[in-house]
């Protein structure tokens, strides 16, 4: 698809912050960067998702590539080497990546360094770096070089602001890892017709498939999983990815949250200490649920799922330890109702299930769980 901007002339509009929007292009370009990271979402830690698009001057797609996980290289260097295996280093033109290209070593070499020694004319970035100590950095090194850079947020059209939410939603749970040194959670509540967490005798669950695949999309995207020793002896759960592929050898934490004075061994079997280890878990006890983000932190896990019981949930709530609360609510008829709430301007679970029909995804109101868990 051709750029409707394509020349450097027409490059000034953005820079004069005209009402514009963005190209078409780079719009499109946008959402394939997103996907691509959003399939490595679950695998980065303590790195965030991050994708990258490179297009040649006419808007056609040079290549697709995204961070697949720390150590490894970051989205920008993996699409600027596909550009060197395909051969079409010359025409590399405009560069969209989803978050502001480093601009120091780490793991890895600074991509912003990297980016200058290519032919690109303009980079597009979803939004700045939220770590307060590279906030900006890589932007102003590339501006230095004469390349024209463009922020997502200082562009006015509503396309702009669309993938500036989409890119801030994909790096919510990094961005509070690095500004609060806490992990993001996220709790998963399931009700029946009439509002209640417990499922029928004989049954574990009382949800849909379709809600079931979604549980299972989360968890896939999380590095933990939290619970209570009274879920685990009811129910006996796996919590591992079954109804989509998980990342291949993928290692999480398993938070068992206790205020008993003993220890994991007293307070879970054996038998599922073993079943545990068995599915790729390392488990941890958290006497203090308090303490619970720090400890996420600890261990470098951006995101964390609770899954339990209602006096976990009800824990959770008073101790406002919760970043999102998601609801599967069974209805008479139909699929069930999926509800999603926010103590942020954030949705990181509305963009990984980003194929769900959610009846409500809104910032938190004062009060608006208290009927909800039970």
């Amino acid at each position: 698809m051709q750029a409707r901007f394509s020349s450097d002339a027409k490059t000034e509009h953005f820079k004069r912050k005209e009402e514009v929007d963005l190209p078409d292009a780079i719009s499109d370009a946008f959402s394939y960067a997103i996907q691509e990271a959003l399939f490595y979402v679950g695998r980065t830690a303590p790195n965030p998702p991050v994708g990258c698009v490179i297009l040649d001057r006419q808007g056609k797609i040079l290549t697709v590539a995204a961070h697949h996980q720390a150590g490894q290289l970051h989205a920008e260097a993996l699409a600027l080497q596909q550009c060197r295996k395909l051969g079409c280093w010359d025409k590399i033109y405009d560069v969209v990546v989803t978050l502001e290209p480093c601009n120091h070593t780490g793991l890895t070499p600074p991509c912003s360094e990297a980016l200058l020694k290519t032919p690109v004319h303009r980079i597009w970035i979803g939004v700045n770096d939220p770590n307060p100590n590279v906030y900006g950095a890589g932007n102003e090194r590339i501006k230095q070089d004469g390349k024209a850079v463009f922020l997502l947020k200082d562009l006015p059209g509503k396309k702009a602001q669309y993938w500036y939410e989409k890119c801030n939603d994909l790096i919510a749970p990094f961005a509070k890892f690095v500004t609060e040194r806490k992990a993001w959670i996220t709790i998963k509540q399931a009700l029946n017709v009439s509002g209640s967490m417990i499922p029928p005798k004989g049954n574990k669950t009382f949800t849909s498939f379709t809600s079931l695949y979604q549980v299972h999309q989360l968890r896939r995207g999380t590095e933990a999983i939290i619970t209570g020793p009274n879920t685990i002896k009811q129910d006996w759960p796996s919590f591992t990815v079954r109804h989509v592929s998980d990342h291949i050898g993928k290692e999480r934490l398993l938070i068992i949250c206790s205020k008993k004075d003993q220890s994991l061994e007293e307070i879970i079997p054996f038998e599922y200490f073993e079943k545990a280890r068995n599915n790729n878990f390392k488990i941890l006890l958290c006497a203090n649920i308090e303490t619970l983000p720090f400890l996420l932190y600890e261990h470098k896990v951006l995101w964390g799922m609770v899954e339990g019981g209602p006096q976990l949930l009800h824990s959770f709530r008073q101790k406002h330890l919760w970043d999102e609360w998601l609801i599967f609510r069974k209805q008479n008829k139909g699929e069930d109702q999926v509800k999603l709430i926010s103590n942020h301007q954030a949705f990181p679970t509305r963009l990984l299930l980003s194929q769900s029909s959610f009846a409500n995804s809104s910032k938190r109101k004062k009060g608006v769980l208290c009927s909800l868990v039970s």
